[in-house]
């Protein structure tokens, strides 16, 4: 019976959102489908070497999101694709889902800024603070909104000197 306990408290705590920490309300779900560019993250095993990424988000028949992202390696020029599936951990209206890339396991997926007036950028970050992506509607970032993001990221405790800058392709 322990073992159980722990498994589901693991699981529990990959769709959690860090200390501290609240995503986004009054979010519109309907805004937000559609493809986003990597703009910069902190480095994840899954991410290494990968450039030219971009996540599409679409609605399910379930009610849920169906996702596909996907990146390139610009040295060997392969692609590297992964399909998925979000839920709302919450309400529809708060920023906060589960993904999933490998059939039962989720992950958080926690919006904590967003361009509530054009959904033009965010700001998600995983179950702790060694996970970070910004993410845009468009290939690059006006400096001084990426510059803001990543300011409010420092202060809520990233460490945005190890961010990584996506190259994107034109």
């Amino acid at each position: 019976m322990n073992i159980f306990w722990l498994l589901a408290f693991l699981l529990a705590s990959c769709t959690g959102i860090p200390k501290g920490m609240k995503p986004v309300d009054g979010f519109d779900v309907n805004r937000y489908v559609g493809t986003w560019y990597e703009i910069a993250r902190l480095d994840q095993r899954f991410e290494k070497g990968l450039d030219n990424i971009s996540a599409h988000y679409s609605l399910a028949n379930d009610g849920g999101l169906e996702v596909l992202n996907q990146g390139q390696n610009l040295e060997t020029g392969e692609w590297k694709k992964a399909e998925g599936k979000a839920y709302f951990i919450e309400q529809p209206t708060v920023g906060r889902l589960k993904v999933s890339f490998f059939g039962p396991f989720y992950g958080s997926y926690n919006i904590i800024a967003l361009d509530k007036q054009n959904y033009q950028y965010s700001m998600v970050t995983g179950p702790n603070r060694s996970y970070l992506w910004i993410l845009a509607r468009t290939k690059t970032l006006p400096k001084k909104i990426l510059d803001a993001l990543i300011e409010d990221a420092k202060k809520q405790g990233f460490d945005t000197g190890k961010l990584i800058r996506v190259k994107q392709k034109e």
